[in-house]
């Protein structure tokens, strides 16, 4: 197997939303540190961006405890959330500056959070506790094309792919762990999106998954007014 190295050694370029494409999982596993590096592309060989990489373990570190929940960012800028998607902890408190021109009036629906941010601009509400396990799709009750999803995850590793479409996990104990991923714009069928890595200290591990269905070109889910009471 090959160590996953560089993005010149990858032969990954810039992903485009909408593309007919597969996604690739790529894992492999550092020789000494017990780092994890885990790269998202399609079929064409393109990074894919904003997947959440969760990553939890199968065997004697089974009992691992979660990732401590800390503080993070959500904002608002050009009638976007930024970032499209961001992975926390349980636990983790989340602010929602607005930076854009504009008044938004955050919300969600979503089981595992729902709540609203009454009409703002600049100063944000308090900040919004994330203190159940599960998908939150966030909206603007002002401009109904703005959506952004925080995802709220129990596994002591995890994180987002970034613009290279890579993640790094460092200090991974050696161990069988499964790789789950999750993304707005993935359609692939979930039981897919799961892959068991093994993680030695002397074994670099490097797996490549290649799905077929297309990347999405609207984000899924979709935020819905309607479930709300006003």
């Amino acid at each position: 197997m090959t160590h996953l190295g560089r993005r010149s050694r990858a032969g990954i370029a810039i992903a485009a939303r909408g593309c007919v494409a597969a996604v690739a999982l790529v894992v492999a596993a550092a020789s000494l540190a017990g780092d994890l590096s885990v790269g998202v592309v399609d079929r064409a060989g393109r990074p894919v961006a904003d997947v959440v990489v969760t990553v939890t373990p199968t065997g004697p570190h089974a009992g691992l405890h979660p990732h401590a929940p800390a503080t993070a960012v959500m904002d608002q800028r050009n009638r976007a959330f930024v970032p499209l998607v961001l992975a926390v902890a349980l636990g983790t408190v989340v602010e929602f500056p607005n930076n854009d021109s504009v008044s938004h009036q955050v919300y969600s629906f979503s089981a595992a959070k729902k709540f609203q941010l009454p009409l703002y601009k600049g100063v944000p509400h308090a900040p919004v506790t994330f203190d159940r396990e599960g998908l939150v799709v966030l909206g603007c009750n002002i401009h109904d094309e703005m959506v952004g999803y925080v995802f709220v995850t129990t596994a002591p590793f995890f994180g987002t792919t970034g613009g290279d479409g890579m993640l790094a996990i460092k200090g991974v104990p050696d161990g069988d762990y499964r790789v789950d991923l999750w993304s707005p714009l993935v359609a692939d069928p979930a039981a897919t999106l799961s892959r068991t890595v093994h993680v030695a200290a002397h074994e670099p591990a490097a797996e490549v998954v290649r799905l077929a269905r297309e990347l999405r070109a609207r984000p899924q889910p979709q935020p819905r007014r309607g479930d709300w009471e006003y």
